[in-house]
């Protein structure tokens, strides 16, 4: 059961896309039935070349459905032009994709509503100021979508760089960065995750290979459709029903349309809700900004962690006991306590110390101010 949900949870992700996700997947769909040598003559299989910079070179690589296979090691100066004299007419017509490493990257996982398969980037965007310590416009990002629960929510996994280091290993592919497709990024077993971070601007599309033969197979199968179309229309008992059954069909979808209009509007008032908690809340930067503030030079931290509302520092330090004091009075959190006994390192002579608080929502400056005066006097 669980199986057969997913597919329809599929299915209804793509009609929600409009009639050029529903003819993708559809095409995806009968292309299975296909052979395995039929889909690669076909170009069916998602064949493209792959890039890497490895010291001074550029390491050169085709991904054939799930397998890659190595081609060759390239100097960083080569051109398009000598790349496309070196491959076959077959290879050179493949999409050219940037392989990024993985620890270049940052992941997350995030759960989001059913709703947000159909704007999925629209909606993590939102989520990148509270997932990553950079902001939407600093960062080249996208997601992907690891699994449908139950409760129909989306698993998603939302993968982002900064824009600088972004740049900074494009450029090391040379004159070879200009004619990209996308930029993925290799996973643990050497093959791409799935994802697009190169900007939509910059993407170079390509023609298919065996563009021709995909036109005769497209003429064979309009005919085909023709001729089944005649042969129906020559039996006016089938044209009836075939008449009913269409009727019927545009009844489910008007009611399909009537279901993701309130999906969109679910969407919309979550996007909201979004927004607001985001304004409300402060981002990890200034909760960084204010606690280097307000601890002293001696101190450094081992971890630091926002869980909701709950902001933890785990650290050392040879004054952890006056801690607590210095992180009184900040306009973005209250409470602070220590968690637990102070540990002795005998290593360096200093106090492990646990420290935790309560987040607050951003303030007007005037009310921060006041208030921050107020605590002041009572210390005082």
């Amino acid at each position: 059961m669980s199986g057969v949900r997913d597919t329809l949870q599929r299915f209804r992700a793509r009609l929600g896309t409009g009639p050029g996700g529903f003819l993708v997947w559809w095409g995806q769909a009968l292309a299975t039935w296909l052979p395995a040598r039929w889909r690669v003559l076909l170009g069916l299989t998602g064949d493209r070349l792959l890039f890497q910079r490895h010291e001074d070179e550029v390491a050169m690589a085709w991904q054939q459905a799930a397998h890659r296979h190595a081609l060759a090691r390239l100097p960083a100066t080569v051109t398009p032009g000598e790349l496309r004299a070196l491959l076959g007419t077959r290879l050179a017509e493949l999409p050219r994709w940037w392989l990024m490493p993985a620890d270049k990257v940052l992941r997350r996982r995030l759960l989001l509503p059913s709703a947000a398969a159909d704007r999925l980037r629209d909606v993590v965007r939102f989520e990148i100021d509270r997932q990553t310590p950079f902001a939407a416009h600093e960062a080249c990002f996208d997601a992907r979508v690891l699994g449908v629960r139950e409760d129909g929510q989306l698993d998603v996994e939302l993968v982002a760089v900064p824009k600088a280091i972004f740049a900074a290993g494009l450029s090391g592919l040379g004159a070879l960065g200009g004619g990209l497709a996308g930029a993925d990024v290799e996973d643990a077993d050497g093959l791409p995750l799935g994802v697009n971070l190169l900007p939509e601007e910059a993407r170079v599309t390509r023609q298919a290979p065996q563009r021709r033969l995909h036109l005769v197979f497209a003429t064979v199968a309009v005919c085909a459709m023709v001729f089944a179309a005649w042969r129906v229309l020559d039996n006016r008992q089938a044209g009836a029903e075939a008449f009913a059954a269409q009727v019927e069909a545009n009844a489910d979808a008007a009611r399909r349309v009537a279901a993701q209009r309130q999906q969109l509007v679910d969407l919309v008032a979550g996007t909201t809700t979004l927004n607001q908690t985001s304004a409300r809340r402060p981002t990890a930067l200034e909760v960084m900004d204010e606690i280097t503030r307000r601890l002293p030079d001696t101190t450094y931290l081992e971890k630091l962690a926002i869980e909701g509302d709950r902001l933890t520092l785990i650290g050392f330090s040879p004054e952890a006991s006056g801690l607590v004091a210095r992180l009184q009075g900040s306009p973005l959190w209250r409470n602070p306590a220590l968690s637990g006994a102070l540990q002795p390192d005998p290593r360096t002579r200093m106090d492990r110390f646990t420290l935790t608080a309560e987040l607050l929502g951003k303030q007007d400056p005037s009310a921060a101010t006041s208030a921050g005066g107020a605590d002041a006097a009572g210390h005082h």
